[in-house]
């Protein structure tokens, strides 16, 4: 092979894996961490300062919006006529301007149950793997479509869920090789299906001995080997990829748990903080019951997170108290404290803190965002705000940070 061949081979390279790398296709970005590892967002904006569009989208939703090119993904729960009805849509917006590109009304559905009065029934949040995008509206079904909008399958067959204290669905489906991950714990049968992603039928189904939990699943390798990673009641757990089959499981898990996992480090780290603290640095090799082995590398029963989810960055975890906005920083591999629980001026958070260009971005449910540098000390780098309530993930692609309010869906850029 000669030399300009060569370099344009690898220039090809080089850009295939960059175009992968800019978008945010989950709701935890590219590994799952809540880490995008090329965006560089403003860390500065108002409500009119370093705002690129800003556009309405109807209805309610706290789903996070997902972003793949030039284009960008919400959902919603759009009332109708009969005040009971709700129409379940999926938006695609245009990345570059903002206008609607198309939606889709999935579903036309009265709820079964209620929710919480601080969400509505469009809380997960769409996936996609740049040929087709997923929507999930729980209970009333999964949706997949092209990235064009026609419609290619439905699975609307799954049985209702029972939330408990009517608090509402929200847990998002994930994407692996041919598979979507779809978690259905509840205060009935539980179960986390593994659906093929281009047919919607069923590959395996396993039941989990689990209430409800609003956590996502997390796919992680350990020596040429998948792993489904689920927080749940009580009790956190690893299934295998192919097969469905449970691996491992350990205990120490809050009620209600809502935070999902991170991994890296050789570790996959669980966290929950309602009714009790946990958080475990758990290795992936343990089998059957792991708890009081060596499979667990270290535990912390303090401050840990319960609704927003843990942030693995350059070695190190965030999280933060959903009541209190207080914020803490570990050392991943050894979880000795870098510095907290600090307050950050955050109140009531429901948002997920995200990474990008050596910057912690949290956001709080007034719509408040305080960014601070990824450091293992803390330092106050901006307070920003879109004076909307905020309840979803805020998505940083590029050099753009995508935030979904309660009225609008917003494009930070300088």
């Amino acid at each position: 092979m000669n030399k300009t061949i060569l370099y344009f081979a690898s220039s090809l390279l080089f850009v295939t894996s960059l175009a992968q790398a800019d978008n945010w296709p989950h709701w935890r970005g590219e590994a799952g961490n809540g880490v995008s590892t090329t965006a560089k967002p403003p860390s500065e904006w108002t409500t009119t300062k370093n705002v690129k569009w800003k556009v309405a989208v109807p209805g309610l939703g706290s789903g996070s919006p997902v972003i793949w090119e030039d284009r960008v993904f919400v959902t919603s729960a759009v009332g109708t006529e009969n005040s009971k009805a709700l129409q379940f849509i999926l938006y695609c917006f245009d990345r570059q301007t903002g206008d609607l590109r198309w939606q889709r009304t999935a579903v036309t559905a009265t709820p079964h149950q209620g929710t919480h009065s601080t969400n509505g029934f469009a809380s997960a949040s769409p996936c996609t793997d740049g040929e087709h995008v997923y929507a999930h509206f729980g209970s009333r079904g999964l949706f997949c479509y092209t990235m064009d909008g026609d419609l290619i399958w439905k699975r609307d067959d799954f049985p209702p869920m029972n939330i408990r204290n009517s608090f509402g669905e929200g847990s998002s489906p994930t994407l692996d090789g041919d598979k979507i991950l779809v978690p259905w714990d509840h205060e009935g049968p539980s179960f986390l299906y593994a659906l093929n992603k281009l047919t919607g039928q069923e590959i395996w189904k396993t039941p989990r001995d689990s209430a409800t939990c609003w956590s996502t699943p997390l796919v992680v390798e350990h020596l040429g080997q998948k792993q489904v990673v689920m927080n749940g009641q009580k009790i956190a757990r690893a299934y295998d990829l192919e097969s469905g089959k449970e691996l491992w499981n350990c205990s120490g898990q809050t009620q209600r748990p809502a935070a999902s996992p991170v991994a890296g480090n050789g570790l996959v780290y669980v966290g929950s903080g309602f009714r009790g603290a946990y958080l475990g640095a758990l290795r992936l090799d343990g089998r059957g019951n792991i708890k009081g082995t060596k499979s667990v590398a270290w535990e912390i029963e303090k401050d840990t997170p319960d609704v927003g989810s843990l942030l693995l960055s350059s070695g190190r975890i965030y999280y933060f108290k959903e009541k209190t906005g207080v914020l803490t920083c570990i050392n991943a591999v050894t979880g000795e404290l870098h510095f907290g629980p600090v307050r950050t001026g955050l109140q009531a958070i429901y948002a997920s803190p995200v990474a990008a260009g050596g910057l912690v971005y949290l956001t709080d449910r007034n719509g408040t965002t305080v960014v601070i540098k990824d450091s293992a000390t803390f330092e106050i780098v901006a307070t920003n705000s879109v004076e909307e309530t905020v309840d979803a993930t805020p998505a940083p692609v590029d050099r753009e940070l995508f935030i979904r309010g309660e009225k609008h869906l917003f494009c930070i850029a300088e």
